[in-house]
């Protein structure tokens, strides 16, 4: 028996060359506005981060969350986020809008959750959180998903960009926030098994 529910319609022009377009387009409107706010950011002497800035186990400082990713310590320290969120958001956002706004709020959040409860004295800014995210979510859903050509994407995607695993661990560099990497690549695993195909399956469909 066919379900003909409107949900289960594909929408009109949800094609692959469609949904890469679109994905240009919204990954690389986010990298604009990170590098707008990195601009008005720098002609206020970084005063933002000191406002925005995520600061660990402050409750007035608890909404910080939400806005410690788009601040950056410097123009040096948001082109080396650039490249590897475009990669990784492009090919999250192939998968559809609810996938790409699952992996990144997930990420987002379990990022800035870690830094919140374990983080430093210092303040946390920066969207490498967001990058882990992206990155361990593309790394393990086809894992999930028993599909393989997710499998092989996973496996280029890990030669190619595999040492940033790294900046999980606590000993690596004093400067970056580990926390923020962890928090970050768990939220990624968890929204790769949240969205997995298989568990989906495994929901029985409501009457």
């Amino acid at each position: 028996m066919t379900d003909s529910s409107p949900d289960r319609r594909p929408e009109t022009g949800d094609t692959p060359g469609a949904r890469a377009r679109t994905g240009l387009v919204v990954v690389g409107s986010f990298v604009v506005l990170l590098y707008l706010i990195e601009i008005l950011n720098t002609a206020l002497f970084h005063s933002l981060n000191r406002t925005f800035g995520l600061r660990p186990r402050n409750l007035d400082g608890i909404l910080d969350i939400f806005t410690f990713p788009l601040l950056h310590s410097s123009l040096a320290h948001l082109m080396s986020n650039t490249l590897p969120l475009i990669i990784f958001g492009f090919l999250v956002f192939l998968s559809g809008w609810r996938v790409f706004i699952i992996a990144l709020a997930a990420s987002w959040l379990a990022s800035g959750m870690l830094v919140w409860l374990i983080g430093g004295t210092s303040v946390t800014v920066g969207a490498s959180g967001l990058v882990f995210g992206l990155f361990s979510f593309l790394l393990v859903r086809g894992f999930f998903n028993r599909n393989w050509w997710q499998i092989a994407l996973s496996v280029v995607l890990f030669m190619a960009y595999g040492g940033i695993l790294f900046g999980v661990l606590p000993t690596v560099a004093s400067y970056v926030s580990w926390q923020a990497h962890l928090g970050g690549a768990i939220g990624g695993v968890a929204a790769a098994l949240l969205l997995s195909t298989r568990r989906q399956r495994a929901i029985p469909a409501g009457r």
